[in-house]
Formats: structure tokens, C-alpha cells, sequence
């Protein structure tokens, strides 16, 4: 999954993921299942108990398989080798259980009847695809695209922030999160593409004449 605990965070949880990736290595699992199971926790989460909108609940399992983040490339690094296959998934899941997180809480205010927060929610849920789709496009055409200032990790700890306040009786905090979110999800767009734009002008490449659409 994507990198969601900042540097500090991951050098005091390695003392404990690195054990249990060595472990699970041993026990005859491989980084890939451990990729799906941290996805898995999500969707239950999400879809489970943030649908209904028991927001403390679902903000409860999603933080508890957040360290599965860190387990399946502490594996990989422990066996010695990541494969491609093994990248695909990991980006995969992450799509998925974004999809899921934003898209449970658009269906609570959905059917709650607060519509103008469902389709901001939407907003936030599309604009995440696209700042995923716009790097990997670009990483796929030889760019780097390590911008903006809403990356997942980012986005993750704002609709949690939100969710949280929420479940404990501060009503407007989730919306407020979203629309916050939704902002600067745009401009992150905004941004990967101004700078692949700009990095590709001054690489003085010709211009493609086909491409996918």
C-alpha cells in the first residue's frame, strides 16, 4: 500500500514490523497476500461500519491495518527482491480502498440526505484516481511526478481527522474535511500536470502524436 506513516513514524514502527515480516516469511506467506489483507481490512471498515456512518468504529479497523503498509515491503525487503507483479497489486489496492473509504462516506450522506456533502465527497473520490492515474502515466512516459500537496498519505490522515471528530459529535467536521479535501485534491492535479507540462518543455522532447485518450 501507499506510504502513509511519515519517516519518523516507520523508523520506530520498523522495530515491530521487522520481526513480523520475518515471521510471516517463515510461516510460508508472501508480501501479496499481506497486501490483500490490509485491503480487505479497509473495505470491512469502510464499507462495514463508514457506510453506516459509525465513523469511530470505521476509523478504528482502517487505522488498525495501517501498519500492513509497512509489512508487505518490510517482507519484500526481507526476502531480498520485490517483483512487478507485486508493485501492480500494491497500487491496485491502494485504488481500491481509496474507493472505497471516500465512497462509503458518500453513500452515508447519500442516503442521510445530505446531498451537496455526497457529491463533494464524489469530487474527492474521482480526484484521487486521477492524481494516481496522472503519476503513474507520467512515471509510464519516463517522468518523475513526486508532487502536490495532497498525496495520499495526506488525504488519508484528513478524512480520518474528520471522520473522528465527527463520530464523537462534532457534526461538521467530515464535510468540512471533504470540501477541504476536494480543494486541494484539484490543485494537486493541477499540479502534476503543470510540472510533467513543464518538465517535458524543457526537456525539448517532440510532441507525441498519439496516445491513450
Amino acid at each position: 500500500m501507499a506510504k502513509i506513516f511519515s519517516g519518523a513514524a516507520r523508523v520506530g514502527l520498523a522495530r515491530f514490523v521487522d520481526p513480523v515480516a520475518r515471521g510471516l516469511l517463515r510461516a510460508g506467506i508472501s508480501p501479496d497476500v499481506v497486501t490483500v489483507l490490509g485491503t480487505v481490512g479497509v473495505l470491512v471498515g469502510a464499507l462495514g461500519f463508514g457506510a453506516r456512518g459509525q465513523f469511530l468504529i470505521a476509523v478504528a479497523i482502517v487505522v488498525a491495518f495501517a501498519p500492513i503498509d509497512m509489512i508487505d515491503g518490510a517482507m519484500a525487503r526481507a526476502r531480498g527482491y520485490s517483483t512487478r507483479f507485486g508493485a501492480l497489486l500494491d497500487s491496485t489496492m491502494d485504488r481500491i480502498a481509496d474507493g472505497a473509504i471516500f465512497g462509503s462516506v458518500a453513500f452515508w450522506y447519500a442516503t442521510t440526505g445530505q446531498f451537496v456533502t455526497m457529491a463533494v465527497a464524489l469530487v474527492c473520490v474521482v480526484a484521487a484516481q486521477v492524481i494516481s492515474y496522472v503519476k503513474a502515466r507520467a512515471q509510464s512516459l519516463g517522468f518523475e511526478c513526486e508532487v502536490g500537496i495532497a498525496e495520499r498519505g495526506e488525504r488519508l490522515v484528513l478524512i480520518g481527522v474528520g471522520a473522528l471528530l465527527t463520530g464523537v459529535g462534532v457534526a461538521w467536521a467530515l464535510p468540512a474535511a471533504l470540501w477541504l479535501l476536494a480543494v486541494l485534491s484539484v490543485i494537486t492535479v493541477g499540479q502534476r500536470v503543470g510540472h510533467v507540462y513543464r518538465v517535458d518543455r524543457q526537456s525539448g522532447r517532440p510532441e507525441s502524436t498519439g496516445g491513450e485518450r
